[in-house]
């Protein structure tokens, strides 16, 4: 069983950055792809960005290639989405996704446990 719990959502302006956190407990982090994706009121849950298991691959949707960045810390069982130049349509719940695939995985059926999510909010 993983857990994994996200941090550092909140209030910024557009054009303002945030950096999301996400700490992971059980199973084997460093074998395993892990994703953000967010959910925006009345929307359905899209995928954001990917990581292979080892750091080295990467994959982002077409909406925030470009402004946000996916990178991991496996000795400390931690992945982060650095968001920047965030724009009022970025507003949304954020989740933290763990697969038991080791490649890029972009779509959400291919995550086998999920955080509780962290709230972004941008402003215009």
């Amino acid at each position: 069983q993983v857990q994994l719990v996200e941090s550092g959502g909140g209030l910024v302006k557009a054009g303002g950055a945030l950096s999301l956190s996400c700490v992971a407990s059980g199973g084997t982090f460093s074998r395993s792809a892990m994703g953000w994706f967010r959910q925006a009121p009345g929307k359905e849950r899209e995928f954001v960005a990917t990581i292979d298991y080892s750091g080295g691959r990467t994959f982002y949707a077409d909406s925030v290639k470009g402004r946000f960045t996916i990178f991991r810390d496996n000795a400390k069982n931690m992945v982060f989405l650095q968001m920047n130049s965030l724009k009022p349509e970025d507003t949304a719940v954020y989740y933290c996704a763990s697969s038991g695939f080791a490649g890029l995985r972009s779509i959400a059926r291919n995550y086998d446990y999920w955080g509780q999510g962290t709230q972004v909010t941008v402003s215009s």
